[in-house]
């Protein structure tokens, strides 16, 4: 049994995984701040300009049913604030280190410059001298 506990130690102490638990928790923070940005900042400045007291309240019936498409929009705005800060904050600093790194990288179909080439040559006749 010792040995199931130290690879399950061992597989949770891996690197990729206390990332991923870190990841989570900094996620459900941040989940919060968002939701708190649209709800108290965002949300109540755009009903005032649209004479709503809040989003939520924004609905309309069609029959029996009540379509609340403040919340909704809520919903909407929520997710386009969480995509923009992933984007400029996560995806684009991994592109621009990415694409650092292929700069960094010689091309391997270079043709080798002339000089390299007569410095070879005069190496291999160099070699052949006795």
């Amino acid at each position: 049994m010792s040995g199931i506990f130290k690879e399950f130690r061992d597989f949770v102490l891996r690197g990729n995984v206390l990332d991923l638990a870190v990841a989570v928790v900094i996620g459900a923070a941040f989940t919060t701040v968002v939701n708190s940005l649209v709800a108290n900042v965002l949300t109540p400045f755009i009903a005032a300009i649209i004479g709503q007291p809040s989003f939520g309240e924004i609905n309309f019936d069609i029959g029996d049913a009540t379509i609340e498409i403040g919340l909704f929009f809520e919903a909407v705005v929520n997710f386009l604030i969480v995509a923009a800060v992933i984007f400029f904050f996560v995806i684009k600093p991994v592109n621009l280190l990415l694409e650092r790194r292929k700069r960094g990288e010689a091309p391997a179909d270079l043709p080798t410059p002339e000089d390299i080439q007569l410095l070879r040559e005069i190496r291999d006749l160099l070699k052949e001298r006795p």
